[in-house]
């Protein structure tokens, strides 16, 4: 390693925030989501300011430029309740006044007018996880509302003022053929959102369908459904920025697109995570939170667990993984600021994955080829044996 080190500089700065409950946990899932009838609101209202407070030393001054509230269910919370936490977030800390904030939402969990509450406590973006519009594979997945809720979600959202949604949809379901999941891209597209989540069905472990797994389209057919997916996406105005975010011009998810920078984030909530840059001392840490929601209740105020530096030697690593996610890869410059380590280390041991035509490099920044991006994964493991 180069001992030659470039200034450290503190990027920008988001916040996400952890809703633990939902009404009935996915098969598939393996967030840090709990089953709950009743919501103890008020109790983890104080939770999360006492939790921040306890952050705010991290971060100085420094402004929010993002806020991200997932879970869980978080549309399962009141619009009073974020109205009171939006309102306790800014008598401690600096929002920016153009930030986005998203709030994921469940359309199994909506009555009328919550929308309107969610727009007048300051989220001004949705995440709507429909994931699929035939009943049938939402039985299959778990989910607990059908495909004409998921519909009416995207059509409330609109009547309350939200100009700006996305819409989560899965591919490769369990037996799910190729003109059914296109037809819910379709689908989709038709509700006309500014943003797409469009992604595979992935089995991890830890879930119900880990220990019993459903049967998926083969490899072969997963490949043909996504290649047809993207033409579909891009004949309708929806640009690929990442391995499986689609968005209509500028609409770009920021809160996204700045943990893919290696950007800040705090984390607050019950096991949720976080990344804070202390660019005067030169450090780069990690923490995350007490994951079980009973625990995080009894003692917000020293929540946070397992609070580390990033090496040195790991940061440009950490920061290429993310970056190379993004369709345009990631500028030379943002890994060096990011992580206060020169990119002219790598340079040649990145050039036989050029030749391979994995990545492309140019002297402003480094992506993936097509070809990179559809083999990411393989490729990021190569990448890790060449320059860990």
């Amino acid at each position: 390693m180069s001992l030659n080190h470039t200034p450290l500089a503190n990027p920008p700065l988001s916040l996400y925030i952890h809703t633990p409950w939902c009404v009935r946990k996915c098969p598939y899932c393996d967030f840090n989501s709990h089953e709950r009838s009743e919501i103890p609101e008020a109790a983890y209202l104080q939770a999360l300011l006492t939790d921040l407070e306890q952050d705010l030393p991290l971060i100085g001054d420094r402004p929010v430029e993002t806020v991200f509230i997932g879970g869980g269910t978080p549309s399962l919370m009141s619009a009073n309740f974020y109205q009171q936490l939006f309102q306790g977030i800014r008598q401690r800390l600096t929002l920016q006044a153009d930030a986005e904030i998203t709030l994921e939402a469940n359309p199994g969990t909506l009555e009328n007018g919550r929308f309107e509450g969610f727009r007048a406590a300051g989220i001004n973006r949705l995440s709507i996880g429909a994931q699929s519009f035939n009943n049938h594979h939402l039985q299959a997945l778990g989910r607990i509302h059908d495909a004409s809720a998921a519909i009416d979600a995207a059509h409330q959202a609109r009547a309350a003022g939200f100009d700006n949604f996305n819409l989560d949809i899965m591919h490769a379901l369990p037996g799910q053929t190729h003109a059914q999941a296109l037809d819910d891209l379709q689908q989709a597209i038709a509700l006309q959102p500014t943003h797409l989540s469009w992604y595979e069905l992935t089995i991890e472990p830890n879930t119900v369908f880990y220990r019993s797994p459903p049967v998926q389209p083969d490899s072969d057919a997963m490949a043909d459904t996504e290649q047809a997916g993207f033409a579909l996406l891009a004949q309708h105005g929806y640009q690929r920025y990442e391995i499986s975010a689609f968005a209509q011009s500028g609409r770009g998810c920021r809160h996204n697109l700045n943990y893919w920078q290696f950007g800040d984030y705090l984390g607050i909530g019950a096991g949720a995570h976080g990344k804070i840059t202390t660019a005067a001392q030169g450090n780069v840490h990690r923490y995350q939170k007490t994951r079980k929601p009973e625990d995080y209740l009894a003692d917000a105020a020293h929540a946070r667990r397992q609070h580390q530096p990033i090496a040195r030697e790991d940061r440009l690593f950490e920061a290429l993984l993310n970056g190379l996610r993004l369709v345009d890869g990631v500028r030379w410059q943002t890994l060096e600021e990011a992580t206060g380590e020169p990119t002219a280390q790598w340079r040649n041991a990145l050039t036989p994955f050029e030749q391979q035509r994995l990545l492309s490099l140019t002297d402003q920044r480094l992506a993936c080829t097509d070809n990179g991006l559809r083999h990411l994964n393989g490729l990021l493991e190569k990448l890790a044996t060449a320059l860990l």
